[in-house]
């Protein structure tokens, strides 16, 4: 019995150890376990895969992020096309060449006169042209988006996604990493800012699916060459080696677009390919009734987890499809009508007639996987990759009431992060009360005592709700010095400046601005202050470092124009006010 007993367990080993091999679980990948690996670029890649690169960059990964020239343009520059005006906010918009530079001309005009103009240089353009092209001004390192976009399927220019509907935030909305790392390779982050950057890469790169190469060159290097064909090469990961769930999460890192609520002390930089995306961030979006026909642009994994093709094998990636390295423009109907067959083998399944299957040339895609208007970004039709028998119909319900809150890349999400999700829906999206009660519930459920714990996630919400004395209240017996999120030492400054208590403001915004030197907002905030309580010479210190690092600070501007009338050197205040005549509304 004894014998038997080590038998059975020594099968056992054997069968876990079979089952993870043919699971692909067995690939752990020098270059994401082993801390030391670095990042080449893929200008190094490309010295031993020249043509997998000469295919990569012209596919929409690769032409995601690109200098502003003539060149990477898509946009129609034509005299009655180029021109965006925002009737809420009473702007003009006209992009424009000067010589070389990609020029956006913002004015105003009273009558037949022009009471405002500003000129900005575009420094990048987003996006490969097969949708948009948006534009990303640079000053000083600092990154932000510009107003318009041009819509390439409709040929035409209009506010940035975003910026409608009175929300027009003009040339200061802060391109974050969130944004970036997802549009472009990883760039050189200033980590004490919340938008500089001292280098930014063109394009996502090679890196971003395969991680970081430097590993692989140096034993490429040396000599020492894998034949793939037989075996892995363990010092670069090969997503066609990884599990379909890893693919999956691999993909869905950008192409599950939604609410992102990142773990605590991970960043947008933590994910690596083979990983679990749940062991850096959670992705959520909101449900709502009638959203079987809406959808959000870059939201292509969550509509092809809705497909029966993946409910029913479990085993349908994005690479199933798609080869990343070739360009969809450039890969053939057949390519795809054959990734199909691989798994619809029946002769004649298709019930729909011989005519119309005709005159669609068989592409299985035109009925099964039609274009999609985006809710996000207007102008714009998307591929769904929601996979189903039945064509969109313009009689389909209307997305209408809220149904719940899903993660996409995590069925065991935590309270907290849950809450978290409502929070950032809440801001970012749709400011229902709703979304806060909601957040406040589940932290509750987490054990927060929500009547007077001091928690960063309860500031926030009550801050959103602008319910500052509740703030103040919490806070009360919280020495600055020990909050360590920038954020939260922000918002309870803030909160007590909106209840005009700016001494005690004070203490607070400057933590938030020794935990994030270079997030401007919060110098600002805290210049402010010293400007309100009359330290003008502190306040003039903090107004000449913003606009040391950003010099069209308007708002800086301003306030160390006044602070140098107060002190009566109106010479000097006559030039910063020359410096900031741009309407801040």
């Amino acid at each position: 019995m004894k014998k038997l007993g080590i038998s059975i367990i020594l099968f056992s080993i054997i069968l876990i150890v079979f089952y993870n091999c043919n699971t692909g679980n067995e690939n752990h990948f020098q270059n994401v376990e082993n801390p030391k690996a670095e990042y080449v670029g893929m200008n190094t890649c490309k010295n031993c895969h020249q043509a997998v690169y000469d295919s990569f960059i012209k596919t929409g990964m690769g032409q995601s992020w690109g200098l502003a020239t003539q060149q990477k343009s898509a946009a129609d520059f034509s005299v009655h096309k180029a021109l965006v005006y925002d009737s809420i906010k009473d702007f003009y918009y006209k992009p424009y060449w000067d010589g070389d530079s990609l020029t956006i001309l913002e004015y105003r005009i009273k009558g037949k006169d022009t009471v405002h103009k500003r000129i900005e240089k575009v420094s990048f353009i987003v996006g490969s042209g097969q949708h948009t092209n948006s534009h990303i001004i640079n000053n000083h390192g600092y990154l932000t988006q510009a107003p318009i976009t041009f819509y390439t399927q409709k040929g035409t220019w209009d506010l940035a996604p975003g910026f409608e509907a009175g929300h027009n935030s003009r040339f200061d909305r802060k391109i974050e990493l969130e944004c970036i790392s997802c549009h472009n390779g990883y760039p050189e982050f200033v980590s004490n800012s919340l938008n500089k950057y001292t280098n930014v890469p063109l394009g996502i790169d090679c890196e971003r699916c395969h991680g970081p190469g430097s590993l692989h060159v140096e034993e490429k290097l040396k000599g020492i060459l894998v034949d793939t064909s037989k075996e892995p090469d363990y010092t670069i990961v090969n997503p066609r080696r990884l599990t379909t769930e890893q693919q999956n999460n691999l993909c869905q890192r950008c192409h599950l677009q939604g609410i992102t609520v990142l773990n605590d002390d991970k960043s947008f930089f933590d994910f690596y390919p083979s990983q679990s995306l749940s062991q850096t961030m959670n992705t959520f979006l909101p449900n709502y009734s009638g959203s079987d026909n809406h959808m959000i642009m870059a939201s292509h994994v969550e509509r092809m987890k809705m497909s029966n093709c993946y409910i029913a094998s479990q085993k349908m990636s994005c690479i199933t499809c798609h080869n990343p390295h070739i360009s969809v423009k450039s890969t053939s109907i057949e390519h795809f009508n054959a990734s199909c067959r691989n798994c619809h083998t029946t002769q004649n399944q298709c019930t729909e007639s011989l005519e119309i299957r005709n005159q669609a040339n068989n592409n299985c895609t035109s009925c099964h996987m039609p274009k999609n208007k985006s809710i996000d970004i207007p102008h714009v039709a998307v591929t769904d990759h929601y996979i189903r028998k039945r064509p969109l119909s313009s009689n389909d319900e209307e997305v209408s009431r809220f149904i719940n809150m899903i993660c996409y890349n995590n069925n065991l999400v935590e309270l907290k992060t849950r809450s978290r999700a409502f929070i950032e829906f809440y801001e970012r999206y749709e400011p229902m009360p709703l979304f806060l009660d909601s957040a406040i519930i589940y932290l509750q459920q987490s054990g927060i005592d929500t009547s007077q714990q001091f928690d960063k996630d309860l500031i926030r919400i009550y801050f959103l709700k602008s319910n500052f004395k509740k703030i103040i209240q919490l806070a009360q017996n919280t020495k600055p010095q020990s909050i360590n999120d920038s954020w939260t030492a922000y918002r309870i400054g803030e909160s007590f400046m909106k209840e005009n208590k700016i001494l005690n403001a004070i203490p607070f915004l400057k933590q938030a601005t020794e935990l994030k030197k270079l997030a401007l907002d919060f110098q600002y905030k805290l210049a402010h202050a010293y400007l309100l309580s009359q330290q003008l010479n502190e306040a003039k210190l903090i107004y000449e470092f913003i606009l040391n690092e950003y010099p069209k600070h308007a708002d800086a501007n301003a306030d160390l124009g006044y602070i140098y009338m107060q002190i009566q050197n109106f010479l000097k205040a006559k030039k910063i006010f020359k410096i900031c005549d741009l309407p801040r509304s």
